[in-house]
C-alpha cells in the first residue's frame, strides 16, 4: 500500500518487486503489520524535515512475519524463524508482502503471542522503552503521568512503567477507566471532567503523547529536577544536535521551541523530543517481558491490506483503544 506524493493522499495497492536483502538482511514474509498515528503524519510530510522518503513509498512502520532468506553475513537469524520489529526510518513499508530489513532491527517473536499480537508491540514497545528507560531513567518509588492511558503508545507504556515499579497516574474518558486500571494504573483522571494539572503534583516524569496545550500543562505538575518526554511535541536544539541535522535545522528548531525552553527555566525541569529508533536488542527485552507475562498488547480492530485506507481513517479519529493491526497474509 503506497503513495505517490505527501499530502492527504490514498493508499494504492500496488505489485511491486519482491525486495533485494544486502548482506546483513533478512527478507521477511510479513503476516501483520501495526496502524500508528507517524502513518498519517509521514504520508501528510510532516516528518520529512527529520526523515525524507523516495517516491513511491510503501507505508508502516511495524510488522510480524517469517524469515524466508537470509543475507551472507547474517548470523542471529534462519530461514523459517518467526520475528517482529521495526525497521531503521530510512527502510519503513511494512504494509506490503515482503520486507528486507536489517537484523539489528528485529527480534524473535514472543512465543507466547500471535502474528496479529506481536505486531502491536514493536513501534509502541520501543518508544515506551526509550522513553521510560533510555531517556527518563525512571526508578522504583518514582511517579510517573502517562498521557492517554487508553492509547496505542499509553496502554503499553503503563504496563512497563508498572514492569519497574513506579507509581502511575493516566488519562482516559470513563468508560475507559477500568480498562487502563487493570493494564496497572494507580490513579486515573477523567479528561472530560477533571484537568490533570489541577491534581497532580511532584511528579518525575511526564511521558507525553499528546502535545499541544497538554505538553504545555504538564510542565506544572513536575518536581524541579523532572522531566518530559514527548513524542508529539517540536524537535528541539538537543534533539537537532543529538541526531547531527545540522546547524540550521538545530537552529530552527531552537526557534520552534523557545516556549517550551521557557517553560524548562520556568519549572527547572527539562523536555525531552523523543524520535523512537529501531532497536532489536531492546525489543528482545520487552519480548522477555511479554514472556514473562508482565506486558500484553492490546488489540482494537485488525483490518485487510485491502482496507489499510480504512485503518488509517479510523486511526485518525484518536478512538481506537489499543492498537490497530493489517493482517496482509494468514
Amino acid at each position: 500500500m503506497q503513495i505517490e506524493k505527501y499530502g492527504h493522499t490514498r493508499l494504492v495497492l500496488k505489485q511491486i518487486p519482491i525486495p533485494q536483502i544486502g548482506a546483513h538482511d533478512v527478507l521477511v514474509s510479513i503476516k501483520t503489520a501495526s496502524v500508528n498515528p507517524i502513518d498519517s503524519k509521514t504520508r501528510d510530510g510532516e516528518v520529512k524535515l527529520l526523515v525524507k522518503h523516495a517516491m513511491p513509498l510503501t507505508l508502516g512502520q511495524d510488522f510480524a512475519g517469517v524469515i524466508v532468506k537470509i543475507g551472507e553475513h547474517v548470523t542471529k537469524f534462519k530461514v523459517g524463524d518467526e520475528v517482529y520489529g521495526r525497521p531503521r526510518d530510512s527502510r519503513i513499508g511494512t504494509f506490503a508482502d515482503y520486507l528486507a530489513v536489517d537484523e539489528a532491527d528485529i527480534a524473535f517473536k514472543a512465543r507466547n503471542l500471535s502474528f496479529t499480537e506481536a505486531a502491536a508491540i514493536p513501534l509502541v514497545g520501543l518508544t515506551s522503552y526509550q522513553a521510560l528507560v533510555d531517556i527518563a531513567r525512571v526508578q522504583p518509588g518514582q511517579k510517573v503521568f502517562i498521557q492517554a492511558g487508553a492509547g496505542g503508545v499509553g496502554s503499553i507504556a503503563i504496563q512497563l512503567a508498572k514492569s519497574l515499579g513506579v507509581y502511575v497516574a493516566t488519562t482516559a474518558s470513563a468508560k475507559n477507566e477500568q480498562h487502563v486500571r487493570d493494564l496497572g494504573a494507580d490513579q486515573v483522571i477523567d479528561y472530560h471532567t477533571t484537568q490533570f494539572e489541577d491534581i497532580l503534583h511532584d511528579y518525575d516524569m511526564v511521558f507525553d503523547t499528546l502535545g499541544g496545550d497538554q505538553l504545555s500543562k504538564s510542565f506544572k505538575i513536575l518536581k524541579s529536577g523532572g522531566i518530559i518526554v514527548s513524542v508529539s511535541g517540536l524537535p528541539d536544539a538537543k534533539f537537532g544536535r543529538e541526531r547531527n541535522m545540522g546547524w540550521l535545522k538545530t537552529l530552527l528548531f531552537r526557534l520552534a521551541t523557545l516556549k517550551l525552553s521557557l517553560l524548562e527555566r520556568k519549572y527547572h525541569v527539562s523536555y525531552h523530543f523523543l524520535f523512537m529508533q529501531a532497536n532489536g536488542k531492546e525489543l528482545a527485552k520487552l519480548t522477555e517481558l511479554i514472556e514473562q507475562n508482565k506486558l500484553k498488547p492490546v488489540i482494537d480492530q485488525v483490518f485487510t491490506l485491502e482496507n489499510a485506507q480504512k485503518a488509517l481513517g479510523y486511526s485518525e479519529t484518536g478512538h481506537a483503544q489499543g492498537k490497530i493491526i493489517i493482517k496482509v497474509k494468514e
